[in-house]
């Protein structure tokens, strides 16, 4: 009798055959089945001729393919109210599925991490299945995992394919979700589903409309912070419009040198090197254009070094003062958001609340979507934000309660419950009510905050994901 090579006790292997890349192995359920599943009988008999044994999947051994072939045994029931017949359930075989439910909890966890095809390819189950399992596994987690919601949340956006909508908790630094789309209606329903939507003080968010819009109607006392990368990041854009339009004025060699030497005039003047320093101040000579660009950059930045919403208005107007209308067309952009954004913009003299490090996610998440090469949106979106290990929880102990005073009477008096526990202060058959009522409130609660983005940027880098 060969050993039970599955280390499946429910199952005794009769034969092992092994070829270069597969196991087939036959096996039976050990434990007979006991009674009718369609009435409880135990009268019951054999009926109809041998079936073609029945392939069940199973987890890859030894670097092949696993496949156990399992005769069916039918039956018919004996009991004169049923008479029907029943094929014996397989022990550890999941429902619905030609594998073991082993091999299903694999294929689920393992598909966070891993291309659909590859898994096919190992386990030599068909891709179609391993993405039905996925959907199943991400359906679950969605009902099961639940991450706190924030008081100082973050909208922004990712570029997966098409723009897509992310939201942070910006005090833990947290992804908690990852919406199909950046529109209206799906921020708004979003944000109106949401379990204690009522704590969110602040939302830092870029100048997208849709976004303020769906915060307003849903979340009128939330106050909303357009967040100061996106402003300056207009800035260096604004730089960038003149350096390209001067590009046309150059030679070949000017435009090579400019072209390298457009992170020089990205950079901030004071993390300049002596040898950038060196190189701006002569492109800045010969083109006076440029020189005054960057210094209208330079000065952008000074307004958020600003220490009051007052303050930084009367900096952007001193800045307005100083763009000439030889210039103005590049800043064109930047004046305009300004102008229209502007008290979102100013709370953040305020409430300095901010989202950018999503950023630099945005460009690791792009890597992700590049391995998977065919990940669907909702394959991406679950591989970031249910990947285990991901998640930054924390353990709240239950609140301490000072406890409730002695009277004189009690003091004196003690008794004995129930199991030896001697009570004193509360009356017999109240010390289990308290007691109980301690173990279900003394419990303590885990929260949950999201997806921790350094750990998350660590394991995309590591090429975890």
């Amino acid at each position: 009798m060969p050993a039970n090579i599955l280390n499946l006790p429910q199952y005794r292997v009769l034969s092992v055959e092994e070829t270069e890349h597969d196991y087939h192995i036959a096996a039976e359920p050990v434990e007979p089945t006991r009674q009718c599943p369609h009435c409880g009988s135990s009268r019951f008999q054999g009926w109809g001729g041998a079936e073609q044994p029945r392939l069940v999947k199973d987890l890859p051994m030894h670097g092949k393919r696993v496949g156990i072939y399992i005769n069916p045994r039918r039956y018919r029931c004996q009991a004169q109210s049923c008479l029907k017949t029943f094929f014996v359930p397989l022990p550890v075989v999941a429902e619905n599925r030609q594998m073991t439910e082993r091999l299903v909890k694999w294929l689920s966890q393992q598909s966070l991490k891993r291309t659909f095809l590859s898994l096919a390819d190992e386990t030599g189950v068909d891709e179609k299945t391993v993405r039905n399992i996925f959907r199943d596994y991400i359906n679950d987690l969605e009902a099961k995992v639940t991450f706190e919601t924030p008081k100082w949340m973050g909208i922004d956006e990712i570029h997966l394919i098409k723009p897509r909508c992310v939201i942070t908790n910006i005090e833990s630094n947290t992804v908690v979700d990852m919406l199909v789309n950046r529109n209206k209606d799906t921020v708004a329903k979003y944000l109106y589903q949401l379990k204690g939507k009522e704590q969110i003080e602040y939302v830092a968010m870029d100048m997208w409309q849709p976004y303020r819009d769906a915060v307003k109607t849903v979340l009128p006392d939330a106050r909303i912070v357009i967040d100061k990368f996106h402003v300056v990041k207009m800035a260096n854009e604004a730089i960038e419009k003149v350096r390209k339009a001067l590009r046309a004025e150059l030679t070949p060699k000017q435009r090579r040198g400019l072209m390298h030497d457009r992170f020089i005039l990205l950079k901030r003047e004071r993390d300049l090197t002596p040898e950038e320093a060196f190189n701006l101040d002569d492109w800045t000579k010969n083109y006076p254009v440029l020189g005054q660009a960057y210094r209208l950059k330079e000065d952008f930045y000074g307004i958020y070094e600003a220490e009051t919403r007052q303050q930084a208005q009367v900096r952007f107007e001193a800045w307005y003062r100083g763009v000439t209308p030889d210039i103005y067309e590049h800043f064109a952009d930047l004046i305009l958001a300004w102008t229209n954004w502007q008290p979102y913009i100013l709370s953040f003299f305020e409430h300095p609340v901010t989202n950018a490090y999503t950023e630099s996610l945005s460009n690791l998440i792009r890597c992700t979507d590049r391995a998977g090469r065919g990940y669907s949106w909702e394959a991406l979106r679950a591989k970031i934000l249910f990947t285990e290990g991901l998640h930054k929880k924390q353990f709240i102990r239950p609140k301490f309660e000072r406890r409730r005073p002695e009277t004189v009477m009690e003091r004196s008096v003690g008794f004995y419950v129930p199991g030896g526990e001697m009570g004193y202060g509360l009356p017999p058959g109240a010390i289990s009510k308290a007691t109980t009522r301690n173990q279900q409130d003394g419990k303590g609660q885990e929260v949950n905050y999201g997806v921790d983005i350094s750990t998350l940027v660590r394991m995309i880098e590591a090429g975890e994901i």
